[in-house]
């Protein structure tokens, strides 16, 4: 199984994705890790990425899934924005991704990215990364003002 962290800047996909890694002994993946050049350096600047920036990033991640699940599935931290995205994402794999979704408050998100160190999305593409943002409708759905314990829990429960 591959399991997506999803969201905006901020709600803490890498943190709970690293720790469902070790919890369910899956390697943990972060998207941003796969960014290309100039797109790092276009979010540096404030510039929003277009569907044309993402489209190779999404892509080379979706082959990285379908050889992850080969090895026996991961966890990837990636904000999956809209439906499109997560349909390229889950598109070489024969329906074993699933996303989890991290929910939250604008001003919890903008708390968290204020305090957040050493990453190139600043916090003023956040309402960038809202507006573009599709909730999904077929995923696990967790709230950010929990603990991360009980956002944990909720998501192992959710899994199974």
């Amino acid at each position: 199984m591959i399991y997506i962290v999803m969201g905006v800047s901020g709600c803490g996909k890498s943190t709970l994705g690293k720790l469902l890694g070790e919890t369910l002994t899956l390697p943990f993946y972060d998207a941003d890790d796969y960014h290309f050049p100039k797109n790092i350096k276009k979010m540096e600047n404030g510039i929003p990425l277009t569907d044309e920036d993402r489209k190779p990033w999404l892509t080379l991640l979706a082959d990285k899934i379908k050889h992850w699940e080969t090895l026996g599935g991961a966890i990837l931290a990636c904000s999956s924005l809209k439906q499109i995205y997560r349909d390229i994402l889950s598109s070489t794999t024969n329906d074993v991704v699933k996303f989890i979704y991290l929910k939250g408050d604008k001003a919890v998100l903008h708390s968290r990215l204020s305090h957040r160190e050493s990453h190139f999305m600043p916090e003023t593409l956040l309402d960038s990364q809202l507006q573009t943002l599709e909730p999904p409708l077929d995923a696990i759905t967790i709230l950010i003002e929990n603990s991360l314990d009980e956002m944990l829990a909720q998501t192992l429960t959710e899994v199974g």
